[in-house]
């Protein structure tokens, strides 16, 4: 945890952001894998770690914006619980840990949300993701499952999001641990990866130094050398000579605050001609795209420069055909590069999305560009000093897009469809840092993780 008063501070900003009303935190609980006492391990809901600090299970939370108050609501655990669990903290210590004074019994949460609701309060909440929690809020408001998303308070989530938007000091701090773990994820790696291995024997040890140096892996990791399908989880494929391994991968802190990076190499250490002209393009839009990044600048508009760059090293090889810029404008570019440039990170790898992408990455200035590809960009907003983004272009032969594109003539004036036919089989490349903006521009965290092509083939060989 942080120290106390950063608990309390945050806490009374969101109230000072809300001004009224009652705001419901509800925890996250145990989760079974395939029976009750068979569970994953937990993970606490990233906003009520963020305001409180404290991963413990059944626990849930209210803020009173008009008197004041913090109330948590939790339950000391039993002498059956002590033996399996050894002895915890109290509910009441673990309350003053974050600054609160007053406790009450998990079961007094439906009477206090009650009377709030008799006295006509507002009930501010956040769209619960979880199941158990969704039905925890039906039975305190009242609210079906299938309206709770809409029903949820606009208010709380744009303070929330306003908040956990820009990284204080010692955020920043934990965020670059959590890269420093994933460097070395990454680095291993390669290190390991050779022909006539199985893709489950690097993804393995990724998630093994996560989990030695931290609380484990920040999302299931992706480890393929059909590194085309983008979240590709599947990790039973042999390596082979010649075979591009994409490697998507990230660290948690103890703290719970993520990393997130991507490195493509070849298998036998050694990148092919034809690789190394897509290579270069993706890292020139990866390069490119970070030095872009400072302060006012709207991240939309540093994804499409990366999409040009994409266009135009496409056309410099003949995959594609006439003005970059106009096939950029038309979408041509997808068909290569289907994905946003990043998005938000923090508490979360893809930070705060379960309080809806738009709020987090779209405001009222920026709106999202309806067009594929582009629109599957998560944060398109204007750049603020203390956001932390990932930069992730990429670019991947997809048969079965091309071959839907192909059938329906689409984008004929832009793509050479017969140069694409010789790179059916040739996989993606993906490139990824996680970047933080700072009031001059930006600073790319973590260590330095090879990424161009002499760096690879240098670090493979030894």
């Amino acid at each position: 945890m942080f120290n106390t008063q950063t608990y309390v501070n945050r806490r009374n900003e969101l109230r000072s952001l809300l001004k009224s009303g009652i705001i419901l935190f509800l925890g996250n609980n145990e989760t079974p894998m395939n029976y009750p006492g068979n569970t994953y391990h937990f993970r606490q809901d990233s906003t009520f770690l963020y305001y409180f600090g404290l991963n413990y299970s059944g626990m849930a939370a209210v803020l009173d914006a008009d008197k004041g108050q913090d109330i948590l609501f939790a339950d000391d655990i039993d002498i059956e619980d002590i033996i399996w669990m050894g002895v915890q903290p109290s509910v009441k210590e673990l309350a003053a840990k974050c600054g609160i004074t007053d406790t009450m019994k998990a079961s007094g949460l439906s009477d206090y949300v009650a009377e709030a609701l008799k006295q006509g309060k507002k009930i501010h909440f956040i769209p619960p993701y979880r199941d158990n929690n969704k039905l925890k809020l039906q039975s305190l408001l009242g609210i079906a499952l299938n309206e709770q998303k809409a029903k949820a308070s606009v208010e709380l989530i744009q303070a929330i999001v306003k908040m956990r938007s820009v990284k204080d000091a010692f955020e920043i701090a934990e965020i670059e641990k959590a890269c420093q773990i994933g460097g070395l994820m990454h680095i291993t790696a390669m290190k390991l990866t050779k022909p006539g291995k199985v893709e489950r024997e690097i993804a393995g040890a990724v998630e093994g130094i996560a989990l030695a140096n931290g609380a484990g892996v920040s999302f299931p990791v992706i480890c393929s050398v059909r590194g085309e399908t983008l979240h590709n989880h599947y990790h039973g494929n042999e390596m082979k000579d010649g075979d591009l391994l994409l490697t998507d991968a990230g660290a948690e802190t103890d703290m719970n605050y993520a990393s997130d990076y991507t490195r493509t190499f070849p298998v036998n250490g050694k990148f092919t001609q034809k690789q190394k002209d897509i290579y270069n393009i993706v890292l020139k839009a990866n390069t490119e795209a970070i030095k872009a990044i400072k302060p006012g600048i709207k991240y939309q508009e540093i994804h499409l420069l990366s999409a040009r760059i994409v266009a135009e090293g496409l056309t410099a090889l003949g995959l594609m055909k006439g003005d970059p810029e106009e096939a950029v404008k038309a979408g041509a570019h997808a068909m290569f590069f289907p994905h946003g440039l990043g998005h938000m990170m923090g508490l979360d790898v893809h930070d705060m999305e379960d309080l809806g992408e738009n709020y987090v990455g779209y405001d009222e200035e920026t709106s999202r560009i309806d067009q594929f590809g582009t629109a599957y960009l998560r944060l398109g907003r204007r750049l603020q000093p203390g956001f932390v983004m990932t930069v992730e272009p990429g670019i991947y032969f997809i048969p079965s897009l091309i071959d839907l594109w192909k059938k329906e003539g689409k984008m004929d004036a832009f793509i050479n469809f017969e140069k694409v036919q010789e790179y059916l089989l040739f996989g993606g490349i993906r490139i990824e840092d996680d970047v933080l903006v700072t009031a001059e521009g930006c600073k790319v965290l973590g260590p330095p993780v090879p990424k161009t092509v002499e760096e690879i083939e240098t670090l493979m060989k030894g």
